[in-house]
């Protein structure tokens, strides 16, 4: 939580809590030893020492609390196999890992990412483990009075033994394990053991005494196991239980410490700021406690002293007037600034005994659920200081199959993403994991609201006394570790609504634990109070949930997961309008990944590169997927089927319906008491390995068209429209005599807080002709909100009055101009279904393409549909995607890593098909 200052001294780190004076850290390195803790060379501790405030003006420090963070491991396959020999202890390559990526890192075991190597390792799961390491502990050291071992996390059911006496047996992978070892460590070496259980076949034996529940994916015994569900195999992702030690280990030597931090902001709505900061301590001695509030500068802000410690617990606060301290904004809308609380713990006589801190902001942050005006039901909208916010992003995934290889280097590179393509807010869905401290800290410096699940995906969970006793503890645990976070604004769970499940959504009042919905108890009881006892965050039933007795799938309440494209059913995707609800935060369309990571996964194998080939279908784990792929292609496009086509074809279709998902629905935030649609979060941004799925952006970080397209309509101004068919029967007794008029509507979005001034331009073109037609208006756009802007016949589409009557190919082009003339925002609108299209020729499109350094300007002759960028070789960083383009109107596209390379294009009627 606070700065490091680190130096390495023949290969041993010593870690030094608080930034240092260069003349004391120049005294403390030339120590060789001090008050007894030796700095010598440990190839298997990494050392930290919380310092007191002395440090700080140059004085030497008295060292307070000795981390030990124990990083030299082995491991070993119990009794022996195709793991390891009986007996054989190999090195570990990284620490915290797991066995999967061991024996990858050994070649002990196939890729389970290429071809059908998932299931050559399935063995793993279903085998015991044993990792161990030893460490060298002083006489001074265990004259400490406490000495802890402390495991942030363990995967999942493991014995841990400390010099061959048990310490501790765990069965939650959510959870940190602390446990006091004073009496069973020695001076001298000492040995830790770390035995794991095969979590699949423990669930299975929970599974026999509890009995057998529904669910949606992976094996039904996952709902009896505080683990990742996602291990267990999803409709995205493979079945590769991982086992292992997944967060650092580390023994703690300490006289007494600073045991809990609980920050709580509240903020009126004049955005005054009160601060109530609550502290726990590991003992009940006097003693005396400094908290100190700065500015992401280093200004001290507020200062409390002298906190008597002596009950083991204290408090204290502060008090801001409006605008005395900065407020945190979600992107887009305001900075991000962060605080820092530093708390010093001392004895009586001024002896510093630990030092912690936290990162803090203040946002004022709300969940509006009020009337509507001229809609039935309740809004379901965040609003951050006072302001109401549109959300519009993704739900977010693990970003890996095996955690352990995920750096904060890859959060960083795919939360920037959500950034890039104009999203502010991720949802952490309930199948994975409670994040890496990193993901939140990201999330708070970006400005990304942060929708928490807790970790009940999709079943029929069970609630008897000793699974509740597993749910309570890591409730409790992970509100604590994340409550002080900006970025998080709700909590929820995942309701299981379809299983059949005895639901009376009246019912406030019963127990729920002896209905074939026990779960229900701890969705409705325990997570509510321990959400309300540990932090200020909001927490909703469900995900979906919709409140006021309805069930989940009402369209005027709560939160919708709306599933009726793709699953379901499998509406058209232009049908996004009359499937809006409140809040849509999942929905979602398959595409394939791009072209270099299909390739990945087929492993050099030419013989399976066809879209129907097995290891294909191995690389997407959707039900059903070839009939829906293949239904929404064939109703929208003629295709080719050639495996890169394929990929290009559904790769546009994933586009074209979910910019229309985000383009309908935002037109739904049309202003105060008319929040009819208030977010939309994707299902998903990101992939845990190369598949074929509903990411935006692949295992590799490679956006498809797709990211590119939504990115387009969050942009802050946009244009949207769409046209529909009217027909009109002039006679009621007959069916012979009718009109049909082509309706466009066209409507302007801003996401700002004023009101802007633009010219809106319309040009319209006839693909099988020369006619052009184009107009203009002024407009103001309102602030926070849809402005509807025009509604009459398509230009240049004439009155049919018989369906044999071919419309005319009618492209109709928009953009909103700045004053300047700068464009803000763009969208054509072309005549759908696609495949009736007659595109002009290659030759009569024109299509030009211009390079200039890592610049490519686009133009043609006539309007061109779906352009997707590549080249042979390397991946290029492409700034734009799934173009549509129109004469006069040349668009630039950021290439980056081009290199001189030709550019190839894509686009529908390019002769493919």
């Amino acid at each position: 939580m606070h700065p490091d200052r680190l130096f390495c001294e023949t290969k041993a780190k010593l870690r030094i809590a608080r930034a240092t004076s260069s003349s004391a850290f120049r005294k403390l390195r030339s120590m060789r030893s001090y008050r007894g803790h030796r700095t010598e060379c440990r190839r298997n501790v990494g050392w930290s020492f919380h310092l007191n405030s002395h440090l700080l003006s140059g004085e030497i420090p008295f060292f307070t609390m000795l981390v030990h963070s124990l990083k030299d491991w082995s491991f070993t396959q119990i009794g022996g196999g195709e793991g390891t020999k009986d007996g054989e202890w190999l090195q570990v390559s990284q620490f915290p890992t797991s066995v999967h990526v061991e024996l990858l890192h050994l070649k002990k075991i196939p890729n389970p990412f290429i071809g059908l190597h998932e299931w050559d390792v399935q063995w793993i799961g279903e085998c015991q483990w044993a990792f161990k390491t030893t460490f060298s502990v002083t006489e001074d050291e265990i004259k400490s009075t406490n000495a802890d071992l402390v495991f942030d996390g363990l995967d999942t059911f493991s014995s841990v033994l400390l010099n061959g006496t048990k310490i501790l047996q765990t069965e939650n992978m959510f959870i940190e394990y602390r446990v006091g070892v004073k009496s069973t460590l020695k001076v001298g070496q000492n040995e830790l053991m770390l035995n794991f259980d095969s979590a699949f076949m423990k669930g299975r034996e929970l599974e026999k005494q509890h009995g057998k529940l529904n669910l949606w994916n992976g094996d039904s015994s996952r709902l009896h196991v505080r683990k990742a569900q996602y291990n267990y195999g999803w409709d995205w992702g493979p079945v590769l239980m991982t086992v292992g030690p997944w967060k650092p280990v580390s023994v703690q030597f300490y006289e007494k410490r600073i045991k809990e931090i609980d920050i709580r902001s509240l903020i009126s709505e004049k955005l005054d700021v009160q601060v109530d900061l609550g502290l726990t301590f590991s003992e009940k001695t006097p003693g005396l406690a400094t908290v100190t509030l700065k500015a992401s500068d280093g200004t001290v802000v507020a200062t409390s002293k002298d906190i008597k410690t002596d009950s083991g617990d204290a408090s204290t606060s502060f008090s801001f007037k409006s605008g005395e301290v900065e407020l945190w904004y979600p992107v887009g809308y305001g900075k991000q600034p962060l605080y820092s609380v530093e708390i010093e713990l001392n004895d009586q006589s001024g002896k510093s005994l630990d030092r912690k801190g936290q990162k803090i902001a203040f946002r004022r942050a709300r969940v509006i659920q009020e009337k509507l005006v001229d809609q039935d039901g309740l809004t379901f909208l965040f609003e951050i200081n006072n302001i109401r916010i549109f959300c519009g992003g993704s739900n977010w995934i693990p970003a890996d199959s095996f955690l352990t290889t995920i750096t904060p280097e890859r959060y960083r590179a795919w939360l920037q993403l959500l950034i890039d393509g104009n999203q502010n807010m991720v949802r952490v869905w309930g199948g994975g994991i409670y994040e890496a401290d990193v993901f939140y800290e990201i999330c708070d410096e970006l400005g990304i609201l942060v929708w928490q699940d807790f970790m009940f995906g999709c079943g029929q969970y069970p609630a008897y006394d000793s699974f509740l006793r597993l749910v309570e503890e890591e409730a409790e645990y992970n509100v604590k570790r994340l409550r002080h976070h900006p970025s998080i604004v709700i909590f929820d769970y995942q309701i299981a609504e379809s299983l059949n499940l005895e639901l009376d959504y009246s019912d406030e009042t019963s127990d729920f634990r002896k209905t074939n919905f026990p779960a229900r108890y701890i969705y409705e009881r325990t997570l509510p109070e321990i959400v309300a006892k540990s932090s200020d965050i909001f927490y909703h039933r469900s995900s979906p949930y919709s409140g006021q007795g309805k069930p989940t799938t009402d369209q005027t309440l709560g939160d919708l997961h709306q599933w009726n494209v793709w699953h379901g059913q499998q509406k058209p995707w232009h049908d996004w309008d009359i499937l809006a609800g409140r809040f849509v935060s999942e929905f979602g369309m398959e595409g394939y990944p791009d072209i270099r990571t299909v390739d990945y996964w087929f492993g050099g194998n030419k013989d399976e590169r066809f879209p129907q080939s097995r290891t294909n279908v191995n690389h997407n784990k959707a039900d059903g997927f070839e009939r829906r792929l293949e239904l929404y292609l064939m109703e929208n496009f003629k295709h080719a089927f050639d495996m890169d086509s394929y990929v290009y074809y559904t790769q546009v279709m994933q586009a074209e319906t979910l910019a229309s998902a985000f383009r309908l629905w935002r037109r739904n935030w049309k202003g105060r008491g008319r929040e009819y649609t208030a977010g939309a979060l994707v299902w998903q941004i990101n992939d845990c390995w190369p598949v074929t799925s509903w990411a935006i952006v692949d295992y590799f970080l490679r956006p498809k068209p797709a990211f590119f397209t939504i990115a387009r309509e969050l942009r802050p101004f946009t244009v949207g429209m769409t046209r529909k068919e009217h027909q009109t029967f002039p006679k009621d007794l007959s069916a012979a005599t009718f009109t049909i008029e082509s309706v466009l509507e066209i409507w302007g979005t801003n996401s700002t807080l004023e009101e802007k001034k633009v010219t809106l331009e319309v040009t319209s073109f006839d693909l099988q002709s020369e006619w052009k037609d184009s107009w203009s208006k002024s407009v103001i756009l309102a602030p926070n909100s849809s402005t509807e802007i025009f509604k009459g016949q398509v230009p240049g589409q004439p009155t049919r009055t018989k369906k044999s009557e071919v419309p005319k190919d009618i492209v109709v082009s928009t953009r909103l101009l700045d004053e300047d003339g700068t464009i803000l925002g763009r969208y054509a609108n072309w005549p759908e279904p696609f495949k009736y299209i007659k595109f002009p020729s290659t030759e009569q499109l024109g299509l030009q393409i211009d390079v200039a350094g890592e610049s490519v300007t686009l133009s043609s002759k006539k309007p061109v549909k779906g352009i997707v960028l590549d080249v042979d070789g390397e991946y290029v960083k492409w700034g734009d995607q799934a173009i549509d383009l129109v004469p006069g109107d040349p668009q630039t596209v950021k290439a980056i890593g081009l290199n001189g390379r030709k550019i190839k294009a894509r686009y529908l009627g390019d002769g493919s098909a």
